[in-house]
């Protein structure tokens, strides 16, 4: 037995990473089928692991946007704009596909008088509002609250001013980018642990008994969810690189929307993004930037969810809806999608606001964000995976799609 552990531990770590997960993955389900008890206990595992990456994602973007810009070079090209262009149009297509997709399938609710102990925004100017003072925050503040609109201003405004900073004093920051960069690998390292405690001690915990009364909802949300990832977004790449999307797509969805799905947290995911757009090549400058800023303004998931389930009310209380309003809710749904990570409690939050274009009142709406709670177990997971993976599919879309227009120019 002595003899053989070493030998099977050396043959686990020789395995890829993704491998790694499905194997915790697998060991997870298969403890919470036969040990539901045991799984139960698991649960601190999965904590520790989402901690840890939590508490990582603020110090690693703000080291390593900071230290990207002090070193970058004049006359090195970065593709901010066209991902920015993407992710916006990629959020508003979301939303577009949510509408369709509800107005083909109508769900209902059973909405009652039960009170929900949360309050939302009161309209778009309060998310606005909310998004500058993120902005504007104590940097300090920032750092602890993974306030990341506020990180990334005060990251790029150290930057800049260091950029006329000696040498040393940017090989010191460069230097302390990479130290950053060895932890976040370090705690990455141990993502099959983490995904195995998370997924035993939910499936044990919570399992799916309640989310059957809302299957027909479910399934348009995840299938909304599915399509974007597998047919929308493909659109948008292939329109961007001019050649088959899918090799890119799939590593995306496999190696940034697995761990995704089960941390349930685009700030936790941020490591692992950086660490898979360094592996697909991308350039550092680029990528530093627009993944932490994706996981703040890049929200597909997060659209399609405020737009189904207002839908869903507006359906159950015999609403008419024309196509000027639909339209009008796509550009609503998409810019609160944006805004969803500045406000507590993310995008189920802001369904009263969008509910408010039917005037339909906050006592409904609540109504609906507490059924968005009950379904939470798979909807905030599938619309975490979508959102993060996003993030990286169009940075590596417009980085190649870039690079090789400027190949085609010279």
């Amino acid at each position: 037995m002595t003899a053989s552990s070493p030998s099977l531990l050396h043959r686990l770590k020789r395995l890829s990473l993704v491998t790694q997960i499905v194997i915790g993955l697998i060991a997870g389900i298969a403890l919470a089928l036969f040990a539901p008890d045991v799984a139960k206990s698991t649960a601190f595992i999965g904590k520790v692991f989402v901690s840890a990456l939590k508490a990582v994602a603020p110090i690693l973007v703000f080291v390593l946007v900071m230290a990207s810009i002090a070193n970058h070079k004049h006359g090195q090209e970065t593709h901010i704009r066209p991902i920015l262009f993407l992710y916006l149009l990629g959020t508003f297509a979301a939303a577009v596909v949510a509408v369709v997709a509800s107005m083909t399938f109508p769900s209902s609710l059973v909405l009652s008088t039960q009170d929900v102990a949360v309050t939302a925004p009161g309209g778009i100017g309060e998310v606005l509002q909310s998004l500058l003072l993120s902005v504007v925050d104590n940097p300090v503040s920032a750092l602890m609250n993974a306030n990341f609109i506020g990180i990334l201003a005060w990251a790029i405004g150290m930057g800049i001013a260091i950029r006329h900073a000696g040498d040393t004093t940017r090989e010191v920051l460069g230097d302390l980018s990479n130290g950053v960069t060895v932890i976040v690998r370090l705690v990455i390292s141990f993502a099959p642990l983490g995904i195995f405690g998370l997924v035993a001690s939910t499936l044990a915990t919570s399992g799916f008994g309640a989310l059957i009364g809302y299957a027909h909802l479910l399934a348009v949300l995840l299938g909304c969810m599915l399509f974007v990832a597998l047919v929308m977004n493909p659109i948008i790449v292939f329109w961007k690189l001019r050649r088959n999307p899918y090799p890119l797509v799939l590593t995306c969805l496999r190696e940034s929307g697995i761990t995704a799905f089960f941390t349930r947290s685009s700030a936790a995911n941020i490591p692992v993004n950086l660490e898979l757009s360094k592996r697909l090549g991308l350039h550092e400058d680029t990528y530093s930037v627009s993944i932490p800023l994706g996981a703040t303004i890049n929200m597909a998931g997060a659209a399609i969810t405020i737009t189904v389930l207002t839908l869903a009310a507006v359906h159950t209380l015999g609403i008419a809806v024309d196509i000027p309003t639909a339209i009008l809710l796509s550009v609503v749904a998409a810019i609160c999608a944006c805004g969803a990570s500045g406000v507590a409690g993310g995008s189920l939050l802001l369904i009263p606001l969008a509910c408010s274009l039917f005037g339909i009142p906050s006592e409904i709406a609540m109504q609906v964000v507490a059924v968005g709670f009950i379904i939470g177990v798979l909807q905030d997971s599938a619309e975490t995976a979508l959102n993060s993976s996003t993030d990286v599919l169009f940075t590596a879309a417009a980085c190649l799609g870039e690079e090789a227009k400027t190949e085609r120019l010279a």
